[in-house]
């Protein structure tokens, strides 16, 4: 019977999109818990729920002998992280919930079923918190850092938030052995050709971007010295094999010193190995990019947002369009794909900054490009901001919802944005024949321009529709 089994909501065969993708990665939070946990003696299991169901995860609760529960949640697994709150409770056991959203919703999901909320890095909190839950009393709960609980009156208590680690480098690499990671490799494999696998090099983004979550990680930035990456790549390449890497840091290339040193490392050790990751355009120069490409960088995404720099600047993005558009060219020049991230719907975004967005993505050129519409998530400044102008209304119960299903009164309609995705993928598509100057696309060209000039016109007369009737 382990003192704590940890777990996490996310069911990819439950899920059509993600099926459709199946691009899975291991869930390195709570392995970094476990393997923190163990090193201090107490024995973790994980249930990793990606392969599995939730009825075998309600089927272990259900038989085993209960002990302590530990559940990672986020914005979009807190339906089915409520469900097994519940289900731990009904059948005996204690319940932990951390991760991105509880610090957010601490009530809410104390009254859902957790006896704990973890709020920040779980790691120390947990190595505390274990033998007061374990030993059957809650009376000294209020000592422990970082949480919040129920106290005898049924009131949310919330102690002081504790300090985060310094010295990533003192804690075990996460305890991939614990699930069957070989099976996340493989199925990439399967399905894209080649078997990925993610490491972190670093915590937290400083950046003060507004519709962004710091829940965990504040707005800090603490990187792991290159020679111990290095050390758990290299163990990493011999026990998986993997054909690829994600670097799963918020902004990869935030600290170029660090980089350059990152160079040393691969380069001595021959440990060059296709990846990709994520940054800001602001941390892009010529000579960055150039490393990327020699480390072996394929694709790199860039959170580009909006091509309308009033909307970037109301987001506090800190980044220009020119500095967006001028990465991807280098990008482009030194050979590495890029993925873009863009945001519809922002406040105070009309239909000029639509056609900025959709004229910049023509000029930046971008190998592949992922839209969503904003939404505000509790705890940030947009989500403040938007619930005191009163502009937020919840569709569904928030047991059965995310942030995501919140509704932004006074904002367009999803109708409206789906055909402003349409039109930006056929104005790119149109981009993209046009720079291959092929005679056999011309055809194709003449009906993407009619499709493009249907869909503008489609779009502007959404918008004075939704315009009159709001």
């Amino acid at each position: 019977m382990p003192d704590l089994l940890l777990t996490h909501g996310y069911f990819l065969h439950e899920d059509p999109k993600e099926m459709q993708i199946m691009k899975p990665y291991p869930p390195l939070g709570i392995l970094y818990i476990c393997s923190h946990l163990r090193s201090r003696g107490f024995t973790v299991e994980v249930h990793d729920s990606t392969f599995s169901t939730q009825e075998a995860l309600h089927k272990r609760l259900r038989e085993e002998t209960p002990t302590i529960l530990g559940v990672y949640a986020n914005l979009m697994t807190r339906p089915k992280v409520v469900r097994i709150l519940a289900e731990a409770k009904r059948h005996g056991w204690k319940t932990i919930v951390g991760g991105p959203e509880p610090g957010a919703y601490v009530e809410e999901y104390l009254r859902a079923g957790a006896d704990v909320v973890v709020m920040g890095e779980g790691e120390l909190t947990m190595e505390e918190l274990l033998p007061i839950l374990r030993s059957g009393g809650t009376q000294h709960l209020d000592g422990v850092r970082g949480i919040a609980f129920l106290d005898k009156d049924g009131n949310a208590v919330r102690t002081p938030p504790r300090p985060q680690i310094q010295d990533l480098d003192a804690q075990p690499w996460p305890e991939r052995e614990a699930i069957d990671t070989q099976r996340y490799v493989e199925t990439w494999r399967t399905h894209h050709g080649m078997g990925s696998i993610s490491l972190i090099t670093a915590r937290g983004c400083p950046y003060h971007c507004e519709w962004c979550s710091h829940q965990v990680y504040g707005q800090t930035h603490r990187r792991r010295k290159p020679r111990f990456v290095a050390d758990e790549l290299e163990w990493l390449r011999k026990r998986y094999k993997p054909d690829m890497l994600w670097f799963a840091d918020d902004v990869f290339t935030i600290h170029h010193g660090w980089l350059q040193e990152w160079r040393e490392q691969v380069t001595s050790r021959s440990l060059h190995i296709p990846f990709e990751c994520i940054s800001r355009a602001d941390r892009l120069t010529e000579e960055v990019i150039r490393t990327l490409a020699e480390l072996g960088c394929f694709r790199l995404w860039i959170g580009s947002e909006s091509g309308s720099q009033r909307i970037l600047d109301r987001m506090k993005r800190g980044v220009s369009v020119e500095q967006v558009q001028r990465a991807t060219k280098l990008c482009r020049d030194y050979g590495i794909q890029t993925g873009m991230f863009l945001m519809w719907g922002y406040e105070g975004e009309e239909m000029e900054d639509i056609e900025a967005t959709i004229e910049h993505v023509r000029a930046s050129k971008p190998d592949v490009f992922l839209t969503t519409v904003a939404y505000p998530i509790k705890g940030t400044p947009y989500f403040k901001r938007t619930q005191e102008q009163g502009l937020i209304r919840e569709i569904r119960p928030w047991a059965e919802s995310s942030d995501r299903e919140l509704e932004i009164l006074g904002r367009r309609s999803g109708d409206f944005y789906q055909i402003a995705n349409q039109l930006l993928k056929h104005e790119v598509e149109l981009v993209r024949i046009d720079v291959k100057q092929d005679p056999a696309q011309q055809e194709e060209a003449g009906s993407l321009r009619g499709r493009i000039i249907a869909e503008r016109a489609s779009l502007h007369l959404a918008a004075q529709s939704e315009l009159r009737t709001a």
